[in-house]
């Protein structure tokens, strides 16, 4: 089977297109037949090894400190059932299914065999394979930080970097639990964050959310660019403040305030809380219309390395997809 692999770390000329042995599914494994995945920014951070100063002894542990010792990237993926085990009885071949590698990656290739209770679910019917490969990451991470945040209807919630991936999943899924959005982007992206909900669009190039008296029962920051003290100014009594990319400053003061203040920093998504039903919520939203994944460009394995330039380019929009088979 073809797949991209990367024998060392560094920049995307690592990436390589090989040929590697078709998998089979044990017992209570599926095998998928990929036909799209996509590049989340985890990617090329794994692929360069890029990570914080306090995470690298951890990753290289279970990753590989000189090399990885999995050399197929690519955690979301859609496709279908090409083979099953004896043991499984949730999925029969030829079904449609979206979901996520999680840790073992391996999305990058034609194939990828799954534990039947992996994070995996039947494919929204009204969605390319396209579309339902970018609908993991980004809504999942998102979701895990509205509820978190105990999100509800009539909240006014303002989302900083929404024509992100996590931003415009977070856009959506708020709107469908009866927030008033807000989204913060650049003048490039006002009409893509209106186009998905949001009741009010402001462009950070020009205009600074946090003058005037406006404020907010939950401020989400998907980008990790806003200041947590002006932030916190801007919150109602019993408000959050959420954000994706924090240190060690946010969670300290993640733990203070939820122990003694009203107001709440919220800085840990795990996906150890991301769960099959969640997909299922995501294909039900998207077959009421009510869920549309932004894509914003769609590359090929045997272009994966531009793929991968491209989102460390930092200007994608919502989420960039890349065909397989």
């Amino acid at each position: 089977m073809k797949a991209v692999t990367y024998e060392g770390y560094g920049d995307a000329s690592v990436l390589r297109l090989s040929n590697l042995k078709k998998p089979i599914p044990g017992k209570h494994e599926v095998l998928v037949k990929i036909h799209a995945t996509s590049v989340t920014a985890e990617d090329p951070k794994m692929r360069a090894f890029n990570h914080p100063p306090a995470l690298k002894i951890p990753i290289g542990l279970l990753f590989g400190f000189k090399k990885p010792k999995n050399p197929v990237l690519g955690m979301e993926f859609s496709g279908l059932v090409e083979r099953v085990g004896d043991g499984v009885v949730k999925y029969k071949v030829g079904d449609r299914v979206f979901g996520y590698t999680g840790l073992s990656f391996g999305a990058y290739a034609q194939y990828k065999c799954l534990p039947e209770k992996a994070l995996m679910s039947s494919a929204p019917e009204n969605l390319s394979f396209t579309q339902a490969a970018v609908m993991v990451n980004g809504p999942l991470s998102a979701l895990v930080y509205l509820k978190k945040a105990k999100i509800k209807m009539g909240d006014d919630v303002l989302i900083y970097g929404a024509s992100g991936s996590v931003g415009t999943a977070a856009v959506q899924l708020a709107k469908y639990f009866g927030a008033k959005v807000t989204g913060v982007c650049s003048t490039r992206n006002l009409e893509v964050v209106r186009s998905i909900g949001a009741d009010h669009v402001i462009d950070y190039t020009c205009q600074d959310f946090l003058k005037g008296n406006k404020k907010y029962d939950i401020i989400f920051d998907t980008v990790g660019k806003t200041s947590m003290k002006d932030c916190m100014s801007r919150i109602e009594p019993n408000g959050k403040y959420l954000i994706t990319d924090f240190g060690l400053s946010h969670v300290l003061t993640a733990l203070y305030t939820s122990f003694l203040k009203r107001k709440k920093v919220i800085v840990a998504s795990s996906n150890f809380h991301w769960k099959q039903e969640d997909l299922a919520l995501f294909k039900h939203m998207a077959e009421q219309g009510r869920y549309l994944p932004v894509i914003d460009k769609t590359f090929t394995l045997e272009t994966i390395a531009d793929a991968h330039k491209y989102v460390e380019s930092g200007r994608k929009v919502g989420n960039v997809a890349v065909r397989v088979d």
